[in-house]
């Protein structure tokens, strides 16, 4: 999202529910990321930054990764839309795992007549198809691999590997936007790998002047890898969708991973298909509801 969009959006959370009315809210999680899902489309304004860092809050607050907002559709054929406010209270313009928590969110409260539907990020018009026993696939968009596109600095073209000096140390990495930039790091032992300390010191670093979402990855099988994922605004979550997607796809550009991959993260397990280059990335997996209640603003 853009400073100017972003300055908008603080603007329009100026018009809150005035203090003493309760916020009611679905608490929900996919694979481990857990939200807190707002419905916006009775023309409730959405949580400034503040009050989304105080809802997301595991201490005082309900407790999340991310808050999503249900509004009403931007896509003629969509069922609705979302928006996503990370644990810090800033913005993010992607969420896998939100994703298929909003599907179900939709399904449960009767907003969708089909097994199959659309629902409008951010970015893009999403198609979701229901699997059964609560697990959803969404068709994610198409990953973009161009340096200027993920953000990425210093990079005239894509490359299945970039460089980057850091800590003392040369970090290789793939990188990729998946509607929000991500860098790869494949390790031999994801168990062991520096999750905070690099994936923070990459997200400082200028090459991403948006920031960076750093996935660890170690390859188990030509379908099979796991994945630990350091996100920005957040830090690392049990399980990132849009993450899983960025994995998947830099591993199978390498020839690391098949076309049809299992991301296993500590939260449970995700499956990314990918045709290849300009084809759509579908990910596929669970999606729980946790609680219902209300936050007395």
């Amino acid at each position: 999202m853009s400073e100017a969009a972003q300055d908008a959006v603080a603007a329009a959370a100026g018009r809150q529910t005035p203090r003493g009315t309760p916020l009611r809210f679905s608490k929900m999680h996919g694979a481990g990321n857990d939200f807190v899902m707002i419905d916006l489309r009775d023309g409730t304004a959405p949580p400034s930054p503040q009050l989304a860092a105080r809802l997301a809050d595991r201490h005082t607050g309900v407790g999340c990764d991310q808050i999503i907002t249900i509004e009403p559709p931007r896509a003629p054929m969509s069922v609705a839309s979302y928006r996503i406010w990370n644990s810090d209270g800033s913005s993010s313009q992607q969420c896998g795992n939100g994703a298929r928590c909003v599907a179900a969110w939709l399904v449960r409260n009767g907003d969708t007549g089909d097994r199959e539907f659309a629902i409008d990020s951010p970015l893009a018009t999403h198609s979701v198809r229901t699997l059964g026993e609560d697990r959803f696939s969404v068709e994610m968009g198409v990953p973009v691999f161009e340096p200027a596109q993920i953000p990425l600095i210093g990079f005239a073209r894509p490359r299945d590997e970039y460089l980057l000096p850091l800590q003392g140390e040369t970090v290789r990495f793939g990188a990729v936007s998946m509607g929000n930039p991500h860098a790869v790091i494949e390790v031999g032992l994801v168990d062991a790998a520096p999750v905070e300390r690099l994936g923070a010191s990459l997200q400082q670093h200028a090459s991403f002047p948006e920031s960076v979402n750093v996935g660890f990855a170690q390859v188990l099988e030509p379908d099979h890898a796991r994945l630990r994922v350091y996100e920005r605004g957040v830090g690392e979550t049990l399980a990132c969708g849009s993450g899983a997607c960025a994995a998947a796809v830099s591993l199978m550009r390498r020839g690391r991973l098949g076309p049809d991959a299992r991301i296993s993260l500590p939260g449970g397990e995700l499956r990314i298909q990918w045709a290849g280059e300009g084809q759509p990335v579908l990910m596929s997996g669970p999606s729980a509801f946790v609680f219902e209640g209300e936050w007395n603003a």
